[in-house]
């Protein structure tokens, strides 16, 4: 087979999987705010896409490289096939807010007006607003031979004006601050809420920046930057100075989208293009606002919990001592069905609990004001051994994760900025305690992130256990981490970049052995993204020896299931709903003596080669099964589910019952409170 026909191009997928989200927004059985949301989700969604992989293959193409890539794609090829979709499913996002949300938000009476449609204590109230607040804070930058056209970061959205005196003309750009919100409310009568643009009054004030001056033209304008890291990290004698020098670089990247209002007026737009060094032919002009990742906010501020998803309070996991609990037996937290509490509170209890020698942790991404980086800087302020492994390169993180070494540091916490070539993605905890004169060991390994805020929306699994082997195993995975040994294949512990994608291929190579001995050959595995070709080669090779193959893949899917003589036994579906599904679980059949397995990683390519991951086995009965049922509800779900064809579209299957397994598991826990 042409190996285009073998796979689809994750690009490509990744574009399908924005699709599913944006259609969410005109999904009926959503409340309308969570309709708005989603929208919003979409456009960052898209921002971060071409911050990152349209970027890639742009630098492809302006290098002239002229090599196909791994799903059989020239780099122009795809760049031409990539934007063409963007611009379908920018226009379908653009047709769903303003011929059904926008109208859906007026019957419920939440109204984004324009400044001339508000009344006039409205008028006044918004202008007193721009005159008190937003006219301080903004500063027009004009553009001249002193003053050159200003560095603008990535997402800037702001207005660039020509302005004219005694014939001379010149550009001036007015960037939007960021420290303002997008929206203000204006007092209104009843139950309704009004609000208006700032960039609304702005453009209704531009004459007051430039006093003396006339505007001759404009637009408002937005910009998205190239925002990979260089790479150049990983000579460095330095990572975290390494990382720092890159990020000072984001603000003059090359332009990868310019977005210009529809009615822009050419020749000023190729002045704008040539100090952007844009070229004029790759500018979406927009017919609408710019940026809907403010819809985040409308739907915050619009304050209607009946038009949003009905809250629930995630079940509490009862104990009274945490060391006790783990102590009893091991147990699972389910994420956000089950409260984070457990997770924050052992390290909270670790740092104040005098039998605690050391904590040693990774950190991935976390939430600002986080209760786990309070716990591990006042550990280190009792004189405990903290070791704290960061990883500062995780995408859109950096900054952050710099800030958070130099508090930790500033703490007297250990911290390693990670490992060069490779992120670290693991999630793990290890507490060292001594109990009855001996040292006892805690574990925490998890499928997500360390992070409060995103543990309340996104499906993750963390593992608790005192187990000596896997104790004894995390001990040598963080001597990897701070020192200088070498991997190795553990008890209860397995590894990327050395074993994992070998270890999956055994776990599949014993399925289709089982297959052709007793037919009972099955394999269900649950994940964002799979995308490495040589694990679906090896799915391939277990379907056509007639091992069944379920996958809940949410994201980017390179596998085309379905096709007669290469993957008729394999389905794929993703689940798209209330919550970003993130956690990773395979299950094995093993002959019915089943193997369930939790992870850090996808099937990428990243996760087997640049990337340490951990994949752990679940032995205890009662975990196992409970594991088995959570991946058989996903399975079951009906109405937040699209199926992967052989035509590589993704669709509804019609069903006899509506099942939505995200609502069924919030009661499932809840009732159990």
């Amino acid at each position: 087979m042409d190996i285009k026909e073998r796979y689809i191009h994750r690009d490509l997928s990744w574009l399908q999987f924005n699709e599913r989200v944006l259609e969410e927004a005109v999904d009926a059985s959503n409340p309308l705010l969570e309709r708005l949301r989603f929208l919003a989700i979409f456009a960052n969604n898209l921002d971060e896409f071409f911050m990152v992989r349209i970027s890639g293959v742009k630098r492809l193409v302006d290098s002239g490289y002229n090599k196909k890539d791994g799903f059989g794609y020239y780099p122009q090829d795809l760049l031409t096939e990539l934007n063409a979709k963007i611009d379908l499913l920018n226009q379908k996002a653009y047709e769903i807010y303003k011929t059904k949300i926008f109208k859906e938000l007026e019957k419920n009476k939440i109204f984004i007006k324009k400044f001339d449609q508000l009344d006039a204590e409205g008028q006044k109230f918004a202008k007193r607003f721009f005159e008190k607040t937003v006219f301080p804070i903004i500063t027009p930058l004009g553009v001249d031979q002193g003053r050159p056209f200003p560095s603008l970061p990535s997402k800037t959205v702001g207005f660039a004006v020509v302005v004219l005196r005694k014939d001379e003309p010149r550009l001036a750009v007015i960037p939007i601050p960021k420290n303002i919100p997008r929206l203000l409310k204006v007092p209104a009568e009843g139950d309704e809420a009004i609000f208006i643009l700032v960039d609304e009054l702005i453009r209704q004030n531009l004459a007051n920046f430039f006093r003396g001056w006339k505007i001759v033209g404009g637009t408002m304008f937005r910009l998205i930057r190239d925002s990979e890291l260089g790479g150049e990290e990983e000579y460095a004698p330095d990572l975290l100075k390494a990382i720092e020098d890159e990020l000072k670089k984001r603000p003059k990247a090359k332009v990868v989208r310019l977005e210009v209002e529809k009615d822009c007026d050419p020749k000023f737009l190729e002045t704008l293009c040539f100090e952007l060094d844009c070229p004029q032919e790759e500018v979406t002009f927009i017919n609408g606002d710019l940026d809907l990742t403010y819809l985040f906010e409308l739907a915050a501020a619009a304050n209607r919990p009946a038009l949003g998803f009905p809250s629930y309070a995630p079940q509490k996991i009862p104990y009274e001592n945490v060391f006790d609990r783990i102590n009893e037996s091991d147990l699972i937290c389910h994420l956000p069905y089950q409260s984070f509490y457990p997770t924050a509170n052992l390290i909270q209890m670790a740092a104040k609990d005098e039998a605690v020698l050391a904590i040693k942790m990774t950190l991935y991404r976390t939430n600002e004001d986080s209760a786990i980086i309070k716990a591990l800087k006042e550990a280190a302020m009792k004189n405990k051994q903290v070791t704290v492994v960061v990883e500062i390169r995780a995408r859109f993180e950096e900054h952050k994760n710099i800030l958070w070494v130099k508090e930790l540091e500033a703490a007297g916490c250990h911290v390693i900025y990670g490992i060069a070539g490779m992120k670290i993605h693991s999630k793990i905890t290890l507490i060292v305690r001594k109990e009855e004169g001996k040292i006892r060991r805690y574990v925490h390994l998890s499928t997500g992130n360390y992070n409060e805020k995103t543990a309340r929306v996104y499906t993750d699994i963390g593992y608790f256990t005192s187990n000596d082997d896997f104790a004894r195993d995390l001990s040598d995975v963080f001597n990897i981490l701070t020192g200088f040994s070498l991997p190795s294949r553990w008890k209860r512990i397995i590894a990327s970049p050395h074993d994992l994608r070998q270890y999956f291929f055994e776990l599949i190579d014993n399925e289709i052995d089982f297959q052709k001995k007793n037919k009972n050959g099955l394999i269900i595995a649950k994940m964002n993204s799979l995308e490495d070709p040589q694990l679906i080669d090896k799915l391939y090779e277990a379907s056509k020896a007639g091992v069944k193959i379920q996958l809940i893949v949410r994201g980017i899917c390179c596998l085309i299931p379905g096709v007669p003589g290469l993957s008729e036994n394999i389905e794929v579906k993703s689940i798209v709903g209330r919550f970003l599904e993130h956690s990773r679980v395979y299950f094995f059949n093993n002959n019915g003596e089943y193997r369930v397995f939790l992870a850090s990683a996808d099937w990428m390519t990243r996760n087997f080669d640049r990337r340490l991951e951990l994949l752990f086995e679940i032995y205890k009965d009662d975990i196992k099964e409970q594991l088995k049922s959570i991946l058989n509800w996903y399975w079951q779900d009906t109405l937040k589910s699209r199926y992967l064809g052989p035509d590589r579209n993704y669709s509804r299957r019609p069903a006899r019952e509506n099942f939505n397994a995200q609502e069924f598991l919030i009661h499932h826990y809840t009732s159990q409170t």
